[in-house]
């Protein structure tokens, strides 16, 4: 099933997606050429909205604008602060094997400064796409304990998904007593997070990070013209979006 959702996402999530769309619309134009030219040129149309920032930013804003950073007075509420793993790097000779990549390192590097702020007990959550790999809440719990000098409480290393790293995480928390939960993920994927937590039966204190709807004077925020930052925030955006919507459906 993770494996058919991934092969589902490439399908549909840019890049694939709208260039899919126009190959159907050329493939189609000699014998159906009014549905041939509608499905070219909607496909290039969607692959042109998706990486313009003037379409691109409500879709992001859409995702991001409900979560402020969290601050002080809603810190001390907390019982724990429960990371979400977003990926691993598999290849990192440097760091002896497989490692967390740079999505949970952001997520990582947020965790660690709000630990050590609050003192609050740390919980990481992320499994592995196959058996024989080192599950991510592995990797992530070596990054906190090595590089960030934090120490973990709990690890679930089970889960393949937003909803799974809820479900899982509920199981060792919640009979334990803790039930509010510092939240720590990026912006664009609080909201289904948010939503997967509270339905497991948690208090979510959402803390997000690494923003990508910041000023478009860095790297981290949506230039006026084209890019590879805005490519990247569209497909993010899309992919939460139709994330959302299935999660949605299937509850």
């Amino acid at each position: 099933m993770f494996f058919l959702k991934k092969l589902l996402s490439a399908l549909v999530l840019p890049p694939l997606g709208p260039l899919l769309l126009v190959a159907l619309g050329l493939l189609l134009l000699r014998r159906h050429p009014r549905t041939g030219k509608i499905l070219a040129w909607g496909g290039l149309l969607a692959a042109l909205l998706l990486v313009t920032p003037i379409s691109v930013m409500p879709l992001v804003r859409g995702l991001e604008g409900c979560f402020a950073p969290v601050d002080e007075a809603r810190l001390r509420q907390a019982d724990a602060i429960l990371i979400l793993g977003g990926g691993a790097r598999n290849y990192a000779p440097e760091f002896g094997g497989r490692t967390v990549n740079r999505l949970t390192l952001e997520r990582l590097r947020y965790g660690a400064r709000l630990a050590r702020h609050s003192g609050l007990p740390v919980m990481v959550s992320g499994g592995a796409t196959r058996p024989s790999q080192t599950p991510e809440a592995v990797l992530m719990k070596a990054a906190l304990e090595d590089d960030f000098g934090i120490p973990v409480k709990w690890m679930e290393a089970r889960s393949q998904d937003t909803r799974e790293n809820a479900e899982l995480s509920a199981t060792a928390l919640l009979p334990a007593g803790i039930r509010r939960i510092v939240l720590v993920t990026h912006a664009a994927h609080m909201k289904r997070s948010v939503e997967a937590f509270e339905h497991a039966g948690f208090q979510v204190i959402p803390a997000p990070t690494a923003n990508l709807s910041g000023p478009a004077d860095g790297d981290e925020g949506l230039p006026m013209l084209p890019s590879m930052n805005t490519a990247y925030a569209g497909w993010y955006a899309v992919h939460e979006w139709l994330g959302l919507l299935a999660y949605r459906l299937s509850r």
